[in-house]
């Protein structure tokens, strides 16, 4: 749990640092950078990782749809829904991940759909205010959803899929961030993104977010994944909302809900409790 944690910190502060110098940059262009950014760091692994045969185009695959689609959809959505909207409708990560884990396992788990809720009501509490108002276009929820469930299936298959190839988390993700980088520069030549509006603090900022909380972040997630049961992943999907509102009022100095995110995180914390009690009783 302990990886899974320190990621959400990572993109707890991310936050912060895009909105004060990337705003106005091209999203497709910032979202390429970063993973190119995340594969290079990894690049040395890929040697050393037994990836073989007909494993590579599933590593490849697994990484550009957890990465790569996942971002391009995210991205995407911006064009039809308010970022207040977009950060509403990504809540809805852990019940993904509870239903494909269940779906795939040919089980159900009363307790992990319990986990997953409070983790959605949690987040729930920190970002609504007088409800979910029409501001919206069904064009950009259903890429947003389509970008929650790409990061959901990659949540769900990455421990298998790692068992099955026998690489260690570091060449797995070295092979997943190619795989990545693969998809968003083709959708970057697809749009042909803006190259104006880059500052020396852009620039810094965007090589901050693709060594440490791109590169380190989901390779801490993913890692993370192997460690922990379905129902704590599924809650700890959300922990980065309630983190990031924290952040930004301790460390940005901007006005934040902090009660409403210390509710939020009583209620996450609540889900992970759900989460690992009946574990502990079958011990």
């Amino acid at each position: 749990m302990i990886q899974l944690l320190a990621a959400s910190v990572l993109w707890a502060f991310s936050f912060g640092l895009i909105k004060g110098y990337l705003v106005g940059l091209d999203p497709v262009l910032v979202a390429a950078g970063r993973l190119v950014l995340a594969a290079a760091v990894f690049t040395p692994f890929l040697d050393r990782a037994r990836v073989r045969g007909r494993n590579v185009p599933l590593v490849l695959g697994l990484g550009g749809l957890q990465f790569g689609v996942m971002y391009v959809l995210y991205i995407m959505s911006y064009r039809w829904l308010p970022a207040w909207l977009v950060a509403l409708l990504t809540i809805f990560t852990p019940l993904y991940v509870v239903i494909l884990a269940d779906f795939r396992a040919r089980s159900f788990i009363p307790r992990h759909l319990l986990a997953a809720v409070l983790a959605v009501a949690g987040a729930a509490v920190v970002l609504m205010r007088d409800g979910v108002l029409a501001e919206g276009d069904w064009r950009g929820v259903l890429l947003l959803q389509g970008a929650n469930l790409c990061f959901a299936v990659g949540q769900v298959y990455y421990p298998d899929l790692k068992r099955r190839v026998g690489a260690g988390d570091s060449g797995m993700m070295a092979w997943m961030y190619q795989g990545a980088v693969l998809v968003t520069l083709a959708a970057a030549l697809a749009v042909r993104p803006g190259f104006g509006g880059w500052t020396p603090g852009a620039v810094g900022v965007l090589l901050y977010l693709g060594l440490v909380p791109t590169a380190v972040g989901f390779y801490l997630w993913n890692k993370g994944t192997v460690t922990v049961g379905h129902g704590s992943l599924a809650v700890a999907n959300n922990l980065k909302i309630p983190l990031a509102v924290l952040v930004s009022w301790l460390v940005f100095g901007e006005t934040a809900p902090y009660g409403r995110a210390l509710a939020g995180m009583a209620l996450l914390a609540a889900g992970l409790w759900v989460s690992g009690y009946g574990r502990r009783r079958s011990r």
